[in-house]
């Protein structure tokens, strides 16, 4: 198993919008994103599966892709709604895939004092 990280610059994180706005630019989320939890819930669903479109950065089947979270305690802080939609909206993915007998996809690697 092969494990691809991407850092998320949650400094740049400060309301809904640039929480959208930075995971589109960093995972490249297609133009139709609809900038909600639901929307970056089904993007990141299909993290293996690159013919759907859904993001420009891939992993292999059996895979897994590490969302990258330093200064996460501050991250958590200064958003704390945000914070936790990104901890159970990782869950949901995960959840979602081994519901229908597919093996999770994403982890979150979150550096800081806490």
């Amino acid at each position: 198993m092969q494990t691809t990280v991407v850092t998320i610059p949650t400094d740049r994180i400060t309301d809904w919008d640039s929480f959208h706005s930075v995971f589109k630019e960093v995972l490249g989320f297609p133009d139709f994103y609809g900038r909600n939890m639901n929307a970056w819930i089904d993007c990141m669903t299909y993290l293996d599966e690159p013919p759907s479109g859904m993001t420009n950065v891939s992993v292999a089947k059996g895979d897994l892709l590490t969302l990258r979270i330093d200064n996460a305690a501050d991250f958590q802080k200064r958003c704390p709604e945000l914070y936790a939609a990104l901890i159970e909206s990782t869950a949901f993915v995960n959840y979602r895939r081994i519901e229908v007998g597919e093996e999770p996809v994403l982890t979150l690697l979150l550096n800081g004092h806490f």
